[in-house]
């Protein structure tokens, strides 16, 4: 599964605002706040409240109470968000996998 440049910046973007690397924040903020597990769980958060909105973006669309377009935008932000979540749990496994291949 590819991952395209929209997708990247997206999750880039995700990245800093958990790692609280907004407006004047720097590297020295980062080794004080957030660790890995934290992003990871942040990142998770993001991805199921997506998918919380998808679905009730259908269930008002299906009551008459919103358009199309605005399902089909959540439905896409919540498939952007699991693509990614999807990406980097490979990348994680794939390192993992390469660590453990290492001679001790």
């Amino acid at each position: 599964m590819a991952i395209d440049a929209l997708s990247a910046a997206k999750a880039y973007a995700n990245v800093q605002k958990a790692a609280n690397l907004g407006a004047g924040g720097d590297a020295a903020a980062v080794s004080g706040g957030l660790g890995f597990g934290d992003i990871l769980k942040s990142a998770m958060t993001d991805v199921v409240q997506s998918s919380r909105t998808a679905e009730s973006q259908m269930v008002a669309q299906v009551q008459g109470k919103a358009e199309l377009v605005d399902v089909a935008t959540a439905l896409s932000a919540a498939e952007t968000s699991l693509q990614t979540v999807m990406a980097v749990r490979d990348q994680v496994i794939s390192a993992y996998q390469e660590i453990m291949r290492m001679p001790i």
